[in-house]
């Protein structure tokens, strides 16, 4: 890639209510600066961009009543910024592409025509994914602009763990388990190849634990289940989806209260789990909560039971579990939510530490655990550039080696 002062791989990573921002250096890929947009859509909203030494560059509040607001305003700033930071590339995160969409892709008409075809697997996330992509190609019309896919990591399932036992003509309209966070995995598993190539042959659960929660079992290094399946609302209990739930449950609330398929959707997505349960969603609040609120503690007992059921499940799959990772903002954080999951997995090998816990040290199983237990920050920003800069560092070889073949 061509290379300029400063030049940068601008990361843009599209929340349900946040909209998050890094820029990394295009040949070393560490991080100048990182930005984010929080909350989105509840009124008064703060904009905040700093280096990685703390150096606030931009920090100031705003109503930021919808994405698109808060996506101008990042444009606005960075080409303000573009003699400091000029930007020679944009990876986008994508929460879908379809099944025939999931490794890196580079931008083009026919891609984002492909993507309008697929809203319809991901309503919540998509629409406002593409707009923001073409918002930012009519900012930057010669940057290069790559599409990251959330799924990609889940590619290679098995079929008995990748498809329903649904009538054919489902599948083929696309109706399949894709699984997500699927960038986190991928991050947190070349870190841990990285410094331990051996563990490719290890039975590894990693557990992306945040306001919207997962986790994947991987073997020999791949994704062999996951507990999302077509869309981020199934599998574990979260902080505002259902996750998994009887389908007779669906068909129940759909005739008692004669929803829409759009109303369901969002009963399902924004006002279920946890916060259905305590009226908040937010595991910290919950915590501060739980001693003299019956039902924070309810929520959080049924959070940490969903996890370790699905820890138990997923180790029955893989045929037994070597290594156990926790991940995202409740899994790094919280060391009281660590401990209750991990209570009761001592049949399958895993014993915390206590005191390694307390600590958040990086291994925190017991010496004598027969599962290791890690915690390790993911960080799906740095994941998106490092594939950012491979595609098209590849496209440009390719290209180079074409011409020396003419």
């Amino acid at each position: 890639m061509p290379k300029q002062r400063n030049a940068g791989i601008l990361v843009i990573n599209c929340g349900s209510s946040s909209l998050k921002f890094s820029l990394f250096d295009s040949d070393s890929l560490l991080q100048f600066w990182s930005g984010s947009v929080s909350p989105i859509g509840e009124g008064k909203g703060t904009l905040e961009i700093k280096t990685n030494n703390h150096k606030i560059l931009e920090s100031r509040s705003g109503n930021f009543k919808d994405l698109a607001i808060a996506v101008n305003e990042v444009i606005t700033w960075l080409k303000d910024k573009k003699q400091d930071y000029p930007i020679v590339a944009i990876g986008h995160r994508l929460v879908q592409g379809g099944p025939k969409h999931r490794e890196p892709e580079i931008i083009n008409p026919k891609l984002l025509k492909t993507l309008d075809e697929f809203v319809y697997l991901a309503p919540n996330h998509l629409p406002e994914e593409i707009q923001t992509i073409k918002t930012f190609q009519s900012a930057f019309p010669d940057v290069p602009e790559v599409a990251c896919f959330d799924t990609a990591f889940h590619k290679n399932m098995p079929p008995h763990a990748k498809y329903y036992p649904l009538p054919a003509k489902y599948e083929d309209k696309g109706l399949i388990k894709y699984g997500f966070h699927g960038l986190s995995y991928q991050y947190i598993l070349q870190e841990l190849m990285a410094k331990e190539s051996a563990a490719i042959k290890q039975n590894i659960i990693i557990a992306h634990l945040g306001n919207g929660a997962s986790m994947a079992a991987v073997k020999n290094g791949i994704s062999v289940d996951t507990t999302m399946g077509i869309s981020p609302i199934g599998g574990l209990v979260m902080g505002t989806r259902s996750g998994d739930l009887d389908p007779g449950a669906l068909l129940f609330i759909l005739k008692q209260d004669k929803l829409t398929a759009n109303q369901l959707d969002d009963l399902l997505s924004k006002d279920s789990g946890l916060k259905a349960i305590a009226g908040k969603s937010d595991i910290r609040e919950l915590l501060k909560a739980e001693a003299d609120n019956p039902k924070a503690a309810a929520a959080l007992t049924v959070f940490c039971y969903s996890a370790r059921k699905f820890i138990g499940a997923l180790a029955a799959a893989m045929g037994g579990l070597d290594l156990l990772i926790f991940t995202g903002g409740i899994g790094e954080n919280s060391t009281i939510i660590r401990s209750r999951i991990c209570e009761g997995l001592e049949f399958i090998g895993i014993e915390i530490s206590k005191t390694r816990n307390k600590a958040n040290e990086p291994i925190i199983s017991k010496n004598k655990s027969r599962v290791s237990i890690r915690v390790t920050p993911t960080n799906e920003e740095l994941m998106i550039a490092r594939l950012t800069v491979d595609l098209l560092n590849h496209k440009i070889n390719n290209s180079y080696g074409n011409q020396n073949n003419e």
